[in-house]
This record gives C-alpha cells, sequence and structure tokens, in this order.
C-alpha cells in the first residue's frame, strides 16, 4: 500500500511506486494481491486504472479530488535512477475506507514504506491498516522504508519500525538511519542486528547494491553476492526482490532459499526496462 504514480523515464512514461511494483511481482507467484492507493479524477488516474487491469493486477485505488501522482526519474550511470517526486498528489489522500477495514482482515502480507506517509491523510490509512490486521503473529507486515528525497522523520519511522516485522533497508538508508537512531559506529551487521533486537523483527533485508545483499533473522544470517548481468535499468528491482522473499516465504522457503530467488529474480528485472516486466517461468514454478 501506498504510491501510485507515473515513472516519467527517459523514453517514456511507465506505471511505478512500490506497491504496484510488489503487488504485480506477487502475483506472479500466484497469490492474490491488492495494489491500494489513490488516483486522482484524470486521464492520467484512468489509465493507471486501465493498465492494472489490463495486467490482471487487482486494487483497491480510490479516485480523490488530486491530481495523479507523477516522478521524474533520470537515470545516472550504471541506470541508477533519480527521483523528482510531485508533492499533493492523490497518493498523499489515500482514504481508509469499509472496503480496506475488510481486506485487513483476509491480509497474510503487507508491505508498505514511508514515503506514502509524508502525509497526513495516507500515514493515518497506513498505520488504520497496520492496526486492523489479524494480531496473532502471522501476518507478514514488511516495512520496506524506500527514503525518498526528504520525505521522511525519526518519528515516521519510529513508529513504522514499532508496526513491522520485516524491516528492507539498503546500505545508504541504513547510514541515514544510523544518524537518525545514533546507533553506534559499528560493523553493518552489528547496527542489523541491533534494529532486530531493539524492535523484535522477524527478520532484517540489507540490499547493498552491486555487493551483495544480507538477510538476518535472530541467531543466523545469510548473504548472496549480486550476479553480474547487463543492467537495463534499476528501477523496480527492490521491489521485485521484496516481493519474491516475501513470496518464497509465505509459501514455506527456509529464508536462505527465498533470499536467493529474491536476488535472481531482482537481477533479472534489472536486465529489463521498466518495473513490471513478466517473470520468466524458472523462477515462478519454484513456487507453485
Amino acid at each position: 500500500m501506498g504510491e501510485a504514480l507515473w515513472d516519467m523515464l527517459p523514453e517514456g512514461k511507465k506505471i511505478g511506486g512500490a506497491p504496484a511494483n510488489f503487488a504485480y511481482h506477487v502475483s506472479q507467484f500466484g497469490f492474490e494481491s491488492r495494489v491500494v492507493s489513490a488516483v486522482g479524477d484524470d486521464a492520467l488516474g484512468r489509465e493507471i486504472l486501465d493498465t492494472f487491469s489490463a495486467k490482471g493486477l487487482k486494487c483497491l485505488v480510490e479516485t480523490v479530488p488530486y491530481p495523479t501522482g507523477t516522478v521524474r526519474v533520470k537515470l545516472e550511470g550504471n541506470g541508477i535512477p533519480c527521483y523528482d517526486i510531485m508533492e499533493g498528489v492523490a497518493w498523499d489522500n489515500i482514504p481508509y475506507t469499509p472496503a480496506l477495514e475488510k481486506l485487513a482482515s483476509e491480509t497474510c502480507a503487507v508491505c508498505f514504506g514511508s514515503l506514502a506517509q509524508r502525509s497526513a491523510v495516507s500515514r493515518d490509512t497506513v498505520n488504520r491498516f497496520l492496526d486492523a490486521l489479524p494480531d496473532d503473529g502471522s501476518v507478514l507486515k514488511v516495512f520496506d522504508i524506500n527514503l525518498r528525497q526528504d520525505f521522511y522523520s525519526r518519528e515516521i519511522l519510529c513508529s513504522s519500525l514499532g508496526k513491522c516485522n520485516i524491516l528492507k533497508i539498503n546500505d545508504e538508508e541504513l547510514e541515514i538511519v544510523s544518524r537518525l537512531f545514533d546507533l553506534p559506529e559499528a560493523c553493518i551487521e552489528e547496527r542489523c542486528r541491533l534494529l532486530l533486537e531493539k524492535y523484535g523483527l522477524k527478520m532484517l533485508i540489507l540490499t547493498c547494491g552491486a555487493t551483495g545483499s544480507h538477510v538476518f533473522v535472530p541467531g543466523d544470517a545469510s548473504f548472496v553476492g549480486t550476479p553480474k548481468v547487463e543492467v537495463a535499468d534499476t528501477v523496480g528491482a527492490g521491489d521485485s526482490f521484496t516481493a519474491a522473499f516475501v513470496s518464497g516465504v509465505l509459501k514455506g522457503l527456509p529464508f536462505r532459499d527465498a533470499h536467493r530467488l529474491a536476488v535472481e529474480v531482482s537481477a533479472f528485472v534489472c536486465t529489463q526496462k521498466g518495473a513490471m516486466p513478466v517473470l520468466p517461468e524458472r523462477f515462478t514454478s519454484m513456487l507453485k
């Protein structure tokens, strides 16, 4: 749940936003997913809904009296995206509805970030949804921290860390969080384990770009190097990683196997243009 928008890429616009990317890839692994967001009553909003429908992607996307979100994306060296995210848009105003309340009762995993919480309206909706989830410990509550520009605060991050049980963060974001939370100057593993213990997390996923990625669990850890591939762009690669990992865990894979699947899927997505390519069957068949 969170932002639904258009990434305005150099070669043209493509649907973006972590929620749609995550939900799309989860659905490719056979799960029934929903995108929760909002669009404007405008051509861009209607095109988002039409595109979701064409991809077979189900959603709870409300139409609100604000413009549909857009992001100007420039690709720097090695295909790394740089974002200019428009403010005061539809996904800043996601309403909490009875349908959303019902969805919470049927949810086994949710992925949310910090960006959609930059506004009070959507922040309230995210938190109400998290509070309405079953409280028996069975739901995976994934906080994909996803720091963008200056659209975050210590208070928002602290609240979200207290509500999640899986944290996904990259190495640059870990440095920001370390400063905000006054973590000791220690190696990345020690800092990740401090966060894991302080917030009672089931897992902490740390991605380190071309170097590789870690998954920390209480008393254990996994590291997988990043495969060398010909990069088309990296837009949405992190979301595909999260989706593949969560799908693997939900299907009962050991966390190491789910981690390796996530790495291979995100590497493939890096070879494709845009955030929502069709995944090869060699990946999706692994969870059938």
